[in-house]
């Protein structure tokens, strides 16, 4: 908890820590109502409805019907297992969503005994007097007890996306949780927090809605729906086939429910909700907060990254580095700075610096006063930081009634409103261009002698007199030139949008390592373009200034719609619109405003845009490692499919070659290989070298899913190869069925070795470390040991002990089925070399 001293109203002290937890064991705290369903009885419905559990229930009760107790139990102990396996995946991935709420939750201020406090929200008592300002979201239900040019957008609740002026003696002095400030400041005595809140009661309707499935969500929901369309034909048939042929209800079922059983990829919904959970967590220990787990998606698809030049490109630490002032025309850069124009600046800012630029500028009037008048004086009326370009202005007085008007912001728009002489108005022109160039940060400033209390509408209206510019240096980051080059290897575009001046950002981009940094365009001159224009523009140019919420907006859209990828990064109360706009909206978490990190998808922790070069190379990493799971899904799924429907149909001495416990047992390998293995797989070397993939591109091309069907008919060859090789030397159906089965068994162990890269060589992957993988294969090969050589199990399973030769036949065969993909690979490698020596 932090603690600050603020110039407060005399009459507002806030509770005392006894008050507080008097409070707090009255009502409670303030937390949002939770689902009405319980997370595990959701998941417990959820799994029920499972289709390959309701073929395992389907197949435990025939099993029971016809006596077999062994097979009826080991069903029984499989659905355990394959439930215990999906709350398993679903707690680590609700466990690494809750960090990630935990990581979003905010903060609040409130005073308590008389000083000003940052509170975790959740600790908001009924009764505090909480402190809102521009930027802030409203965390609890309240009313005004004081404020300042106070406004609130409360289309949270409303839908009416309009700034309400509220204060103490309106009509509506309340405040509502889940609003968000648009300018001002209020204190507000809390009476309504958590579920009792206006939007708490609301959310209690709309906790369960679910959310609206990705297109990657989409397409793998599609692929399963039709796996599961062919499953059901394909045991009408078998039933049927067998039905007829041995006119056993019980028994032609029981065949059918295996072959259901093996066509199913229910491996690949439960891997993709886990590869995006876990992501999401592995991000958070990077320092990127995932707001939106469907933003990890679409991470390594960007093509674009928009972002803003201040605190992102630079390091956010302003030191003053020149003063000119007006006065006596001079240009100050020795650290003797004119105190007539330091007192103007600092009085234009916010009583409570946030910003570095105002936090100096308050450091230097203490520094430069004989007498600091802060506080004698009260802010009575404010215009906050608006107008293209933007400007702001205080106003305070004292309680026998003298004042100070002052103003700064950009100065174009200080210069325009003081309406200087020609001749000084271009001597100051040629300063800023002076000053611009050098890449500072300048700031127009001026004074009003307005002493009436009718204050204009506008800030431009009232009546000023120019003091001067100050100049501040932020430095590029010191990172920020390899963070470029890593984005344009990456095949990502960069622009700078910011509201700063085209000298300054040109210059700083420039020493930044930006690309083409010669040319700017202003935000006026980007509005008045057409969209194909507009396009044109954000193809050609990298800089963009003086940029207004608007013309923020518009570029997203025009990029957008020119079928990019957008990524942007904001700070600021009017980025919001643009953010949400983006695909992947950014904000920063320590100079961020809560209404940016609202409407953003992505939080950098640190305001380290080089978290963005992780947060792909991670979005690319789980892309990638899903596609490795499907496929290694799909091309072991094709061999037991085959393995036990082909002997059936072509009417092989031994047809029903596996039964239900046999295929249980693969899908229990294959569950925790997908699901946690593959997620596990490091970064390729050179998947950040790659182009951005189209976020429009259908998850497996026909290539790929061609690959992956021949992969699994290869096995299928092997397999079947070992039914016939083991028929040759009369061995009889047990015997044969443990050759079929430790063939696939082992196959399944070297394609989840190959399947590690569909580029790079097995070798190669082995350099990258994956503890996981070990652990599973060699429970893989334990389980099989036991199986074949454990006189029970391999009873219960109807398999029996191999010889050495028929095991390592069955190794041999398993072995090549497999690794014939290493010479495919090393002809991809070839190839690619050969077009990049030409």
């Amino acid at each position: 908890m932090a603690a600050a001293k603020i110039n407060l109203p005399e009459n507002i002290r806030g509770l005392d820590d006894a008050a507080v937890a008097a409070s707090r064991e009255e009502n409670g705290r303030n937390i949002p109502p939770e689902p009405s369903i319980n997370p595990v009885l959701a998941l417990l419905k959820e799994i029920l409805q499972e289709p390959m559990l309701m073929l395992l229930i389907a197949v435990t009760a025939i099993y029971f019907v016809l006596g077999e107790w062994g097979e009826a139990y080991f069903m029984l102990a499989a659905i355990a297992l394959v439930s215990g396996i999906s709350f398993y995946q679903d707690s680590r991935s609700r466990k690494a969503l809750e960090a990630l709420e935990k990581m979003n939750e905010p903060l609040s201020k409130v005073i308590r005994n008389g000083t000003l406090q940052s509170i975790s929200t959740a600790d908001i008592v009924i009764g505090d007097m909480l402190v809102i300002s521009e930027g802030n979201t409203v965390n609890a239900d309240g009313v005004i007890v004081h404020s300042n040019d106070f406004s609130v957008n409360e289309s949270a609740l409303t839908g009416e996306a309009f700034a309400v002026f509220k204060e103490a003696d309106s009509d509506d002095p309340y405040v509502y949780s889940g609003t968000l400030v648009v300018s001002g400041l209020a204190i507000c005595r809390v009476e309504q927090i958590g579920e009792q809140t206006k939007i708490g009661q609301l959310g209690k309707a709309i906790l369960d809605i679910r959310e609206e499935p990705t297109p990657l969500q989409q397409q793998i929901e599609q692929f399963v729906k039709w796996m599961a369309i062919v499953g059901i034909g394909v045991f009408l048939a078998v039933w049927l086939y067998n039905f007829i042929q041995s006119r056993s209800l019980t028994g032609s079922l029981l065949k059918g429910l295996t072959l259901a059983m093996s066509i199913l990829p229910e491996e690949i919904p439960v891997a993709f909700t886990t590869f995006m959970a876990l992501g999401s967590r592995r991000l958070m220990q990077l320092g990127i907060i995932v707001k939106k787990i469907r933003t990890v998606e679409a991470l390594g698809s960007a093509t674009v990254i928009c972002t803003d030049k201040t605190g992102t490109i630079t390091e956010n630490r302003m030191s003053l580095q020149s003063v000119y002032n007006a006065a006596d025309h001079t240009l100050y850069e020795n650290g003797q700075w004119p105190a007539a124009v330091i007192r103007a600046a600092m009085w234009a800012s916010e009583p409570v610096p946030f910003d570095p630029m105002e936090k100096t500028l308050h450091q230097l009037y203490a520094q430069t006063t004989e007498t600091d008048e802060r506080p004698q004086y009260r802010i009575v009326h404010e215009y906050p930081l608006e107008g293209k370009p933007p400007m702001m202005t205080h106003v305070f007085e004292t309680n026998d009634g003298q004042r100070i008007v002052a103003a700064k912001g950009a100065p174009e728009a200080i210069l325009r409103v003081c309406h200087l002489p020609e001749a000084e108005k271009s001597q100051v022109q040629q300063q800023l261009s002076q000053l611009a160039e050098k890449g500072y940060r300048i700031l127009g400033v001026a004074t009003s002698g307005f002493t009436g209390t009718d204050y204009p509408a506008q800030q431009q209206d009232l009546p000023f007199s120019f003091i001067g510019l100050v100049a501040f240096y932020d430095p590029p980051k010191a990172n920020i030139g390899q963070v470029f080059q890593q984005f344009y290897q990456a095949g990502i575009d960069i622009k700078i949008i910011t509201g700063d001046n085209s000298a300054t950002t040109k210059a700083i981009a420039t020493q930044a390592g930006l690309q083409h940094a010669e040319e700017a365009i202003d935000g006026e001159t980007l509005m008045q373009q057409s969209l194909p224009d507009m396009q044109a523009t954000l193809q050609r140019v990298n800089i963009f200034t003086r940029m207004f919420p608007e013309a923020k907006l518009a570029a997203i859209d025009a990029l957008k719609a020119d079928n990019q990828v957008v990524a942007m990064t904001g700070d600021g109360v009017n980025d919001g619109p643009a953010l949400k706009a983006a695909h992947i909206g950014i904000a920063m978490g320590k100079k961020g405003t809560e209404i940016a990190k609202q409407a953003a998808a992505l939080i950098l922790a640190n305001d380290d845009l080089s978290g963005m070069v992780d947060a792909v190379a991670m979005g690319r990493r789980i892309y990638t490692n899903i596609k490795k799971a499907v496929q290694y899904i799909i091309s072991i799924h094709i061999p037991i499919i085959l393995t036990v429907s082909l002997p059936l149909f072509l009417g092989w001495a031994y047809p029903n070659i596996f039964t239900p416990v046999h295929v249980i047992f693969l899908e229990l390998i294959m569950g925790p290989t997908c699901s946690i293995v593959y997620e596990n797989e490091p970064m390729e070397p050179n998947a950040m070298q790659l182009p951005p993939r189209p976020i429009s591109q259908t998850f497996l091309s026909f290539k790929e899913m061609a690959v992956s069907l021949l992969q699994g008919l290869v096995i299928t060859a092997g397999v079947l190869g070992i039914y016939q090789y083991s028929l040759s030397q009369g061995h009889d159906e047990v015997y044969t069925r443990s050759m079929v089965f430790t063939t696939l068994v082992l196959a399944n162990v070297f394609l989840t070795q190959v399947n590690r890269s569909f580029y790079y060589s097995f070798i190669a992957s082995m350099r990258n470390h994956n503890k996981l993988m070990v652990g599973v294969i060699l429970i893989t090969l334990a389980l099989l040991a036991a199986m074949l050589y454990i006189p029970p199990v391999a009873g219960f399973f109807s398999i029996t002990a191999l010889d050495i030769r028929s095991l390592l036949t069955c190794a041999a065969v398993g072995a090549i089925s497999v690794w014939w993909f290493e010479l495919w690979k090393w002809g991809k490698r070839l190839k690619n070399t050969a077009t990049e020596n030409q």
